[in-house]
C-alpha cells in the first residue's frame, strides 16, 4: 500500500485493508507513505523489489500517477483507492468512488485490465529534460496555469470547483500561444492555441467530457486544442465540452443533433501515437492535474498495454 499520509484515515484503511487481506487468504500488507521528497515512485519502486504481487495507490491523482510511472511495464498491477479530488483514472475506468471496501476488494479478488500510459518527456528552458508518465491527460497553456493558480486551501474545501476559479482569474492574462508542431512524424506545422490538451482519457469532473472519443486501451493518444475566437469564443468552449460532449454525445437523438450542427472550431480534435510541440516563450505544463513547471518543448507518446489495473472480477 502506497498512501499519502494527508489524504486518508490511515485507521480506517488498515482495518479494511487487513480484512480483505485475511479473507482471501493474502500475506501481510506492507504499507509506505509517500513524503514530499518520495511522491510514490521511489517507494513503489521498493515494494516491487520486495515482491509486491499488487500495488494498492491510496491518495490523490498525483499519488496514483507515481506509482503507475514506477509501475509502468512491469506488469505488477495497480488498484486504486480514489482518496483525493478528481480521482480522474478511477472516474475513466468507471470505478467506484466512494466504496472503499469495493475499491480494496479488487485489489485482493479482481482481474488485471491493461491500460495505456503517456509518457511526456519535457524540454526546460535551460535544456534540462525529464521523462514523466500520465495516465489521463498532459496538458500545455490554459489549463496548465489554471492548476498552477489553484488555491490549495480552497481546493480542500469545494474540491474541483476551485480550478473554475483558477480558470476566471487565469483568464484575463492569457494569450495565444504559437505553436509547432508534429504528429507521428508528419511534416511541422504552427498553429496559435491558448491550451492544447494530451489525452489517454477523456472524462473530468463535474460532467465534463473534453476528449469523448479518448479510451485507455486503443494505443493512441487524442489531441484537444482550445482557440476560441471572437467575444462569444470561451462560452462555445464550454458549451462544446459540457452540453454537447457530456450530455448529447449520450443518446442516439443528441448525436444525431451534433451530427446536423455546424462543428465548432474553436475546439479542434486529433489523434495520434507521438506528438512534439514547441512553443516560442516557455509555458505552464501540468500531468494529471500537477503543474510540473514551464516547458519549451514537449514530446508526448503513448507506451501501449503498459499498466495493467486491478478491476472487480
Amino acid at each position: 500500500m502506497v498512501y499519502n499520509p494527508i489524504k486518508v484515515d490511515l485507521k480506517a484503511l488498515e482495518r479494511q485493508v487487513g480484512a480483505a487481506e485475511r479473507k482471501s487468504g493474502w500475506a501481510e500488507t506492507q504499507w509506505f507513505p509517500t513524503s514530499v521528497e518520495d511522491v510514490g515512485q521511489g517507494i513503489t519502486k521498493t515494494a516491487i523489489d520486495r515482491g509486491a504481487a499488487v500495488v494498492l495507490a491510496a491518495g490523490g491523482d498525483g499519488t496514483v500517477r507515481a506509482v503507475a510511472e514506477a509501475l509502468r511495464g512491469t506488469k505488477v498491477p495497480i488498484a486504486l483507492v480514489p482518496s483525493g479530488t478528481g480521482n480522474l483514472l478511477a472516474r475513466n475506468l468507471n470505478l467506484t468512488l466512494t466504496n472503499q471496501v469495493e475499491s480494496i476488494g479488487a485489489a485482493f479478488t479482481g482481474t488485471d485490465r491493461m491500460i495505456d500510459l503517456g509518457v511526456a518527456t519535457i524540454v526546460r528552458e535551460n535544456d534540462d529534460t525529464e521523462e514523466h508518465a500520465f495516465l489521463v491527460m498532459a496538458g500545455l497553456g490554459l489549463d496548465a496555469k489554471m492548476i498552477a493558480l489553484t488555491n490549495p486551501k480552497l481546493k480542500k474545501a469545494v474540491g474541483w470547483l476551485a480550478y473554475l476559479d483558477a480558470g476566471m482569474r487565469a483568464l484575463p492574462d492569457l494569450k495565444p500561444v504559437r505553436l509547432r508542431y508534429s504528429i507521428d512524424g508528419e511534416s511541422e506545422r504552427v498553429t496559435s492555441v491558448h491550451t492544447i490538451i494530451v489525452g489517454n482519457c477523456g472524462a473530468l469532473p463535474g460532467g465534463i467530457l473534453l476528449i469523448p472519443d479518448a479510451k485507455p486501451d486503443d494505443g493512441m493518444l487524442d489531441i484537444a486544442a482550445l482557440r476560441p475566437s471572437g467575444p462569444f469564443g470561451w462560452l462555445k468552449v464550454w458549451n462544446k465540452v459540457t452540453w454537447e460532449n457530456g450530455v448529447l454525445r449520450k443518446s442516439a437523438l443528441g448525436r444525431s443533433i451534433i451530427d446536423l450542427t455546424a462543428d465548432v472550431k474553436d475546439v479542434l480534435y486529433a489523434t495520434g501515437k507521438d506528438l512534439k510541440m514547441t512553443v516560442d516563450t516557455p509555458q505552464e505544463f501540468q500531468l494529471d492535474g500537477d503543474e510540473f513547471g514551464e516547458a519549451k518543448s514537449v514530446h508526448a507518446w503513448v507506451d501501449p498495454g503498459a499498466l495493467a489495473v486491478k478491476v472487480p472480477a
